[in-house]
């Protein structure tokens, strides 16, 4: 039997790789090991106890105020010794994390075959995102399988010479996750928070989250800016912000929208409470790169406050609409939304272009038949 080494450190590495956990625990020629670094330590526990999944091992190497580099440093020491005591036999990572990077880095190190989940993302430029799209660049250099969302994923490692039998388009795992939790909602399977339940009925409303590391400063403040424009604006329409915990986006939200009527700034949400409240939304406002993914399987429009996106699939057939941190383009495009029906709709009517929700069985199927053919 092969040990498959899974290493997760965020939240969305979490949804994203438990389906992967779950399908290789079906298999007779696989087991799983699951290390945490403990990047995002809370939001990951949310995770983990909603898919009753326990880490075999726990790295914990996070500490106040630490830099990527000190944190590269760390995570490379820590995993390395984890590799040499645990010896896989293959390592999946996830996405474009700092435990992600180093994870495969360790990995090639120790001669370990690596396998990408949701490879080939791009923006092409180096600071945005920062620092995921360097991270994913040299994941993709590292790599023996690339499991690649999308047909353009594909595309984008061929053009970066990476061979063409090496990478096999599965859809997004994100989507695997969504479907688990959305049938587990309409089944009542899940308590939902009964506060949040009540703002949600309570009239129709936008959904904002905000995180990214390079709107740091005067992104944020001109995020705000709108957000209060169009509170005042359209004093029908709530605002329900579950703010970030890190002070550099925590202390300007509180202070530029805290105390106006319709603007609910609430703490984090887990990721089902999140799925709920995504599900009942109007639009959403957004930085993250995964509310992209998951909201057209809702048929939500989503409004992306970045200069570019590394997913523009969803940009591409309509769905999703880059308008930056600029406020009077944010202020311009929710308004049209909440104005003009035909608008609304032409954003809603398409096939959620990043997966179908059995990504997972495709990659745990390629790892497995790997094995047999050895």
């Amino acid at each position: 039997m092969k040990k498959i080494a899974i290493v997760i450190g965020t939240r969305p590495e979490a949804i994203k790789l438990i389906p992967l956990i779950l399908e290789i625990k079906k298999k007779s020629n696989l087991t799983v090991e699951v290390c945490s670094t403990g990047q995002h330590k809370e939001m990951l526990d949310q995770v983990f106890n909603l898919f009753q999944i326990t880490p075999d091992v726990e790295l914990k190497i996070m500490t106040q105020n630490q830099t990527l580099a000190d944190l590269t440093s760390e995570l490379t020491k820590r995993l390395n010794n984890y590799l040499i005591d645990s010896k896989p036999d293959f390592l999946i990572c996830q996405g474009d994390t700092t435990t992600a990077f180093v994870s495969a880095l360790v990995s090639f190190y120790n001669k370990i075959p690596i396998g990408h989940v949701e490879a080939g993302l791009r923006t092409n430029n180096k600071f945005s995102p920062f620092p995921e799209e360097i991270n994913r660049q040299l994941i993709s250099k590292l790599a023996d399988f690339h499991f690649a969302p999308t047909v353009d994923s594909k595309e984008s490692l061929i053009l970066e010479n990476i061979s063409q039998d090496k990478v096999t388009v599965t859809g997004n795992t994100v989507i695997d996750s969504l479907f688990i939790v959305k049938n587990k909602i309409e089944n009542n399977e899940l308590e939902i928070n009964s506060d949040l339940v009540k703002l949600c009925e309570q009239k129709q409303f936008i959904l904002v989250t905000g995180h990214r590391r390079e709107n740091f400063g005067e992104g944020f403040e001109n995020i705000c800016k709108s957000i209060k424009i169009l509170a005042e604006r359209f004093k029908n329409i709530n605002f329900i912000y579950p703010v970030h915990l890190n002070p550099n986006v925590k202390d300007i939200v509180e202070a530029k929208l805290g105390g106006i009527e319709n603007v609910f700034l609430i703490p984090p949400l887990d990721y089902i409470n999140f799925i709920f409240a995504l599900s009942k939304c109007y639009l959403v406002l957004t930085d993250s790169g995964g509310v992209q993914e998951e909201a057209p399987s809702f048929n939500k429009p989503v409004l992306v406050m970045r200069e570019n996106s590394e997913r523009m699939e969803g940009v591409n057939c309509g769905v999703v609409k880059l308008v930056g941190t600029n406020f009077e383009l944010i202020v311009q495009n929710v308004s049209l939304l909440l104005n003009d029906k035909e608008a609304y709709e032409s954003m809603t009517n398409s096939v959620n272009p990043y997966g179908d929700g059995f990504a997972s069985q495709r990659i745990v199927e390629i790892i497995s038949n790997y094995f047999v053919k050895e």
